[in-house]
């Protein structure tokens, strides 16, 4: 409800509630007084008969248990308290406390009632009994010996028509509040309904809602303001549309693009920002109107658009971007407008160059890489040629050696260019042979049968554990030189009379084969660059053995071109576990039957 409809309604609500409020008190005040008057009038009738009752007192009043017996009695007839006090305040009998506990009770000399009644009057007084613990009415009249006569009874007639009174004064009240209210929110609404239409139509404008008009009367007073805001709001519409289709125009573009977008003002506040540019930086909250370093939270992009704001030129920077996921992405920023006058903001563009740096970094790679592994053996095959063509004095043992090196050297070679085809083919996803249902067991039986010698020169105990179905859907040809690089490369660094172990355990989606050794083992930050082309744990080892540097790689791609995922474990001088997985075939009747020719 409206502030002003409120304040209306409480100035007429107020003096009703005030009203209400003096009525009761005034209501329960009298009440109060007519009836301590009849209580007053009673008691005084009963405190004669009670005098009376009690007969001859003895001289002093001194206390006995006679004495309080009769006080007990009168007290029964009277239907109240009696309570017989000496002229010292001295209590000599109570009707409502025991004789033995007569000595407990305070000195009355000081009630007003007892004071009244010792100068020979009728004394009365209301109030809270310390003794009871409740609230009495008091009636006090002199008595013989010159003592007094106290008779005090509770005021439970008084409090339930006080009660009474005040729930009658507070349903009138609520009934009279209630209309008060109603009437003054009813006037309030009629009084404030013109501005309130208004306000509205207002607000409507500020919130974009143009096509709201005011319901106004024709004779209203503010009909006119409503008829210039009619007219204010039609104007508004038009221009709205217009700037809205070219911002939406505007926006589709810059949200086709696959490059970023980054507008901010002379002020170095963010103005637009399309979708790429969000994607770029996990940026998806509410950007517009913070800072750059705010927004995508990046100080080398802050860097560049401040130093365009400060110059006349282009700017141009390629920034690191994210952590779980690096991006490369290549910034471009400029001044706008161009030309001499102010100029209002900047205008930055993002380029993700990821790729394009990381095929790049892997072309430098793979170039200085293969110039190194080429090195070695063309210098030896060189060096001892020139040695055989120079020199005719060598004997035929010298000869012989020398030509063994040129062998061993070109066959090296030769297997370095031949995994260097076989991994380019893999890479470029070159189709070999259609895949079929293999049993990779009955492979790995085969391989092993066929390595035996090399085993037996090493005396390697080498063991085949198959649990499950062990066929899987992939190309023969590509699960072969998988499974010969593992137990090659398991031969190679596994120290004689050691074990190679390979397991093979079927899923319910593929089939999982390991391949472990209880080898030298691989350190644990060289576990993740193993599967890198040419990458060597122990260079000198690993070249005296004969080995490329690309065994690990073509797995990992054969891996991953059938449909599997590759994984080692290791630890040193304990061993290594190759595990990869192979799409598991699935029964004949689930696969179409082959055409015949």
């Amino acid at each position: 409800m409206p502030k002003g409809q409120l304040k209306l309604m409480a100035v007429v609500a107020t003096p009703v509630l005030l009203g209400i409020l003096v009525s009761a008190l005034l209501a329960e005040r009298g009440l109060r007084r007519n009836e301590l008057a009849r209580t007053a009038r009673s008691l005084e009738e009963r405190a004669s008969l009670v005098r009376e009752l009690i007969g001859p007192l003895p001289p002093a009043l001194e206390r006995s248990r006679a004495l309080d017996a009769r006080v007990d009695r009168a007290a029964g007839a009277a239907e109240a308290r009696v309570t017989l006090i000496a002229p010292d305040g001295r209590v000599v009998s109570d009707s409502d406390v025991s004789f033995e506990s007569l000595d407990r009770m305070a000195n009355h000399s000081d009630r007003p009632e007892v004071q009244e009644a010792l100068q020979g009057r009728v004394g009365v007084a209301a109030r809270r009994s310390a003794t009871l613990g409740s609230e009495l009415f008091y009636l006090a009249i002199p008595g013989s010996e010159g003592g007094v006569v106290r008779l005090a009874v509770g005021l439970p007639r008084l409090e339930a028509a006080t009660a009474e009174l005040r729930r009658e004064i507070l349903a009138a009240g609520a009934v009279g509040l209630t209309a008060a209210i109603g009437l003054a929110s009813l006037l309030s609404w009629l009084a404030l309904r013109p501005f309130w239409e208004l306000r509205r139509v207002a607000e409507a404008i500020a919130s974009g809602r143009l096509e709201y008009r005011p319901r106004l009367r024709a004779r209203s007073e503010l009909k006119e303001i409503a008829d210039a805001l009619h007219h204010m709001a039609e104007q508004l519409q038009l221009r709205l549309k217009e700037v809205t289709g070219e911002k939406e125009r505007l926006r589709a573009v810059l949200d086709a693009m696959v490059e970023g977008v980054l507008v901010v003002d002379e002020k170095n506040e963010v103005l637009l920002a399309n979708r790429r540019l969000r994607e770029l930086f996990d940026a998806w909250g509410e950007i517009d109107g913070r800072t750059p370093i705010e927004a995508i939270r990046h100080a080398e992009v802050d860097a560049v658009l401040r130093e365009a704001r400060a110059t006349d030129l282009p700017v141009s920077r390629a920034v690191a971007v994210g952590r779980v996921a690096p991006r490369t992405i290549r910034v471009h920023a400029v001044r706008f407008p161009s030309g001499s006058g102010p100029r209002h903001g900047s205008v930055a563009v993002f380029h993700d160059i990821t790729e394009i740096a990381r095929l790049d970094q892997v072309r430098r790679d793979f170039v200085a890489n293969a110039s190194h592994e080429l090195r070695t053996p063309l210098a030896a095959i060189r060096g001892f040629t020139e040695t055989l063509l120079s020199r005719s004095d060598l004997g035929e043992a010298d000869r012989r050696s020398y030509l063994e090196i040129i062998e061993r050297h070109a066959r090296r070679l030769g297997n370095l260019v031949g995994d260097l085809l076989e991994l380019s083919r893999i890479e470029s996803r070159k189709p070999g042979r259609e895949p079929s249902s293999l049993d990779v067991a009955a492979i790995a039986e085969g391989l092993i049968h066929d390595s035996r010698t090399r085993f037996a020169e090493k005396e390697l105990r080498v063991s085949l554990e198959r649990r499950g179905d062990a066929r899987v859907w992939a190309e023969r040809q590509a699960v072969e030189q998988i499974l010969l690089n593992l137990l090659d490369n398991a031969v190679k660094y596994t120290e004689p009379r050691g074990r190679i172990e390979i397991g093979i355990e079927t899923g319910e989606e593929s089939v999982r084969i390991s391949v472990g050794d209880t080898g030298i083992g691989i350190p644990r930050r060289d576990l993740e660059r193993i599967f890198e082309r040419f990458y060597r744990v122990d260079k000198a080892r690993s070249r005296a053995l004969g080995g490329t540097g690309l065994g690990l790689s073509i797995v990992k791609h054969l891996v991953q071109s059938l449909g599997g995922e590759i994984t080692v474990e290791s630890a040193l001088g304990v061993g290594t576990t190759f595990t990869f997985t192979l799409p598991r075939a699935r029964p004949a009747p689930e696969r179409a039957a082959p055409r015949s020719a």
